[in-house]
């Protein structure tokens, strides 16, 4: 499912979300009976970092007022960013560097990492109702998300720092097993939790 202009949904509606992005179920009640659906989903959505869309823009000046910004991010809640496992910002892109003629990774040795990680995955939760790292509750992630020493001082002092939540803790645990598989290694690095962290910009920019 992909939401555009993520901050323009009802927020209510925003956060219906939460449940089944978290069990990949939704229930629906009424006075006598409950009813349970399946609605395992990725949700990918779309926001602009201001009302006007130019914060942050080098090259045009953001015509928005502090308490704009801050009314405009809260229709987004902390219980439901929790829930997302990545949330990135994407700078503007130049005409300088659309036209630069440079030499990209081809799409055939991305999908081929890809391919490699899940096939790692599917291994991992043989015999197991799991087919992705995305979903592993808390025992599995004990068992498959062990850190060092350097890498858990690294994530510990990203916690306190930012003051993520334990559901934020294992998502960026399960984001940087991802990380790992993909490069093919068997233990979680220092590497992959600082790639992992800087996928949560949002949560930082909760405390900023």
């Amino acid at each position: 499912m992909i939401l555009d202009e993520f901050p323009e949904f009802k927020r209510n509606a925003l956060d219906s979300l939460r449940q089944p992005l978290e069990d990949g179920d939704v229930m629906i009640s009424r006075v006598n009976h409950a009813i349970t659906f399946p609605a395992r989903f990725m949700l990918v959505a779309a926001m602009n970092p201001c009302p006007c869309g130019y914060f942050a823009d080098t090259r045009r000046s953001c015509t928005c007022s502090g308490s704009q910004i801050h009314k405009y991010r809260s229709r987004i809640s902390g219980p439901l960013l929790d829930r997302m496992d990545i949330h990135i910002e994407v700078p503007p892109v130049t005409i300088r560097e659309l036209s630069l003629d440079r030499e990209e990774e081809s799409s055939v040795l991305i999908r081929e990492r890809v391919v490699n990680a899940r096939r790692i995955q599917a291994e991992r939760f043989k015999g197991k109702k799991i087919y992705a790292n995305s979903q592993m509750p808390t025992r599995i992630i004990k068992k498959h998300c062990g850190l060092g020493e350097d890498a858990h001082n690294l994530l510990e002092k990203a916690i306190e720092k930012f003051g993520l939540s334990p559901r934020a803790y294992h998502r960026i645990l399960k984001v940087a097993r991802t990380i790992a598989d993909i490069e093919g290694l068997e233990h979680i690095e220092e590497p992959h939790v600082a790639e992992a962290l800087q996928y949560r910009v949002l949560d930082k920019r909760l405390v900023s």
